[in-house]
């Protein structure tokens, strides 16, 4: 298991603070952001300081906590001002990034805290960072059994793309999950990881974790997966997901979409991982997915290199969406969801569909 500490909370709610793992200096500086202002968290989530769906959302509530510090001590009018001042954190926090819907479910969380004091929202954000370690352990028990089934086939071999690990979660992961797990029963599987262009989420995180971990893992290049699936060893493919559509659509880190199409063609089964957090309900499927486009230097100047002409112009997706169509499973904490469709969706997650 990953021993670093990527989200904490340090200190008591009225004075305390956020210590983030910045995410931008791995795998080569292990370097602490300690926010005691909201725009500090908002900042760590726009510039990917912290990133991965849940933990954004775990991030996000524990900034509300930070924007209420601000509102003062108790007394008269003290309730009026601090639901004033949640109001304003959340709306900043939901403005940092637009796909990741855990982060708008996490705000939401907190926004319905009858009485907005520090202490009643830190234990509303404990609540659901312990609730997001809680559905990551179950979504790699839910796995298990998935990598088990192609080891026994002979193909040994989980590729993953980006980062949905430790370092994206509250907990063990979503799509790593069921790799520590795998590990921890000593299963003999190997891991091919994407390194995952233009920020390479996968070379940086991903590879970091599972090393520190003891999982065998290799990087490959985004552009290498139809070639290593190619030669039989991959058993399945396995990402996780920042929105899922009420009809099970998918959107994850861009690059992906692309996966699920090599793995249909090879007879690869494609997985996402992901809570029940990360289903919006309120979108029926991808097309209404809003993708985040960032800023086209990621791709021409990426770590401060410039790998293309200056005049050229970009075009820099975060996201893609991958059809329900083309996934096998959606696995969560209540289960797996199989076959993909509304539905099926509906019906795992127990809920009525709201689109």
């Amino acid at each position: 298991m990953l021993a670093i500490k990527n989200i904490e909370w340090i200190g008591d709610a009225r004075a305390g603070r956020l210590r983030l793992l910045d995410q931008t200096k791995l795998p080569e500086q292990v370097v602490y952001l300690d926010c005691d202002r909201v725009e500090q968290v908002a900042d760590a989530i726009k510039c990917l300081a912290v990133r991965g769906a849940p933990a954004i959302g775990v991030a996000a509530a524990y900034g509300c906590v930070i924007g209420v510090q601000a509102a003062g001590p108790e007394g008269a009018g003290a309730s009026e001002a601090q639901r004033d001042a949640l109001g304003q954190a959340a709306s900043l926090l939901a403005s940092s990034r637009p796909t990741a819907v855990n982060l708008f479910w996490a705000l939401d969380r907190m926004q319905c805290v009858s009485a907005p004091t520090p202490d009643a929202l830190l234990a509303e954000a404990r609540a659901i960072h312990e609730q997001d370690a809680a559905m990551c352990e179950q979504i790699g028990r839910n796995t298990v059994a998935l990598i088990e089934k192609a080891v026994r086939a002979g193909r040994p071999a989980v590729l993953t793309h980006c980062n949905a690990g430790a370092l994206a979660t509250g907990g063990i992961g979503t799509a790593t999950a069921g790799m520590y797990l795998a590990k921890q029963n000593k299963l003999a599987f190997r891991v091919y990881a994407d390194e995952t262009r233009p920020l390479l989420q996968g070379a940086r995180l991903t590879v970091f974790e599972l090393l520190i971990a003891g999982i065998d893992v290799e990087l490959i290049c985004d552009s290498a997966a139809a070639q290593v699936m190619r030669g039989g060893e991959v058993g399945m493919v396995i990402t996780g997901a920042d929105r899922i559509a009420a009809n099970g659509d998918s959107a994850n880190k861009v690059g992906t979409y692309s996966l699920a199409v090599l793995a249909r063609h090879h007879g690869i089964p494609f997985y996402v991982a992901a809570p029940s957090s990360t289903f919006d309900r309120a979108i029926a499927d991808g097309a209404g997915i809003p993708i985040e486009h960032r800023d086209a230097e990621e791709i021409v100047n990426g770590f401060g290199r410039r790998t293309a002409p200056s005049e050229v112009v970009a075009h820099n997706p975060a996201f893609d969406v991958t059809p329900h169509e083309l996934i096998e499973a959606i696995i969560t904490e209540k289960g797996l969801i199989q076959p993909v469709n509304a539905d099926t969706v509906a019906q795992v997650l127990g809920m009525s569909v709201t689109v």
